[in-house]
């Protein structure tokens, strides 16, 4: 992949709807000041679905890539010259590059982002895990623990519908998921890593089952936090991988791909979200 000289004045976005809470711009910025790049800025953009294609017509040659978060992460997929192997397997894509002869190549950071944030804690390989959630973010988790995870992956849903589509994300990415109702969500716990994908407060209720030994907990939100179940699960010595993690590892590989710099200031980037979260 070509791209301009990372000394050039470039410019890159998140985009998405709603976008006001975004931390992306607070750790991008991180890394370009750490890196040097003092002629680069990103910016944060309310796009939606339809919106999407008029944004892209009026880029120039000045863009570098594109951070997209929902409802975009499919709407982007037919405006790009080629799609990645991983965001082809979720059809989510959340980086945009554009290369110096003007092509604009999609990526998925979100699944390397998540096995990055668990391997930084020490998980490379688990028997079994559970997903508390069917939503987008769930087929990213599926993803992953194809990477991960030798064994059978238990998803606790809602709906039939939601059933459906979980077994289906399964077929495709080849993992062994099994359903379970939401009611019996607590049972999740049983397994050494469980992956919470739902909105804030779903898990909430849930705070008070976590056993005594509970295994990994990989809570994807980031504020607020820490959520009741989070709290509770390491209060019971169980480890917590959070959202924070998540967002900063798939913006290091953004960074990365967008500047064409080999390695992007994790640590640096990391202590800016920290910052933002906990400033008034």
């Amino acid at each position: 992949m070509k791209t301009r000289a990372a000394n050039d004045a470039r410019r890159a976005a998140v985009l998405g709807s709603p976008i006001a809470h975004s931390l992306s711009p607070v750790l991008h910025r991180a890394a370009y000041e750490a890196l040097g790049l003092t002629h680069w800025s990103y910016d944060r953009f309310e796009v939606d679905e339809a919106a999407l294609p008029g944004f892209f017509a009026e880029l120039d040659s000045s863009w570098a890539g594109l951070s997209l978060t929902m409802p975009l992460k499919r709407a982007v997929m037919p405006l790009l010259d080629e799609v990645g192997e991983t965001a082809a397997s979720v059809e989510a894509v959340n980086t945009v590059v554009f290369t110096e002869d003007g092509r604009r190549l999609g990526d998925n950071t979100d699944i390397p982002g998540m096995i990055a944030a668990l391997r930084e804690r020490g998980i490379e390989k688990v028997e079994s895990a559970a997903v508390l959630g069917a939503g987008a973010t769930a087929s990213s988790a599926l993803a992953a623990l194809s990477r991960l995870c030798t064994g059978p992956v238990t998803a606790y849903v809602r709906s039939s519908a939601r059933a459906d589509e979980m077994r289906q994300w399964g077929e495709r990415l080849g993992v062994d998921v099994r359903i379970a109702d939401w009611a019996k969500a607590a049972r999740a716990f049983d397994a050494p890593l469980v992956v919470a994908t739902t909105p804030a407060g779903t898990t909430d209720a849930l705070a008070q089952a976590v056993p005594d030994r509970p295994g990994t907990l990989f809570d994807v939100l980031y504020d607020p936090w820490p959520t009741a179940l989070a709290a509770a699960w390491s209060a019971r010595g169980g480890a917590v991988v959070g959202g924070l993690d998540l967002l900063v590892h798939q913006a290091v590989l953004q960074v990365e791909q967008m500047t064409g710099c080999a390695t992007a200031p994790l640590a640096v980037m990391r202590a800016a979200g920290e910052r933002a979260l906990t400033a008034p």
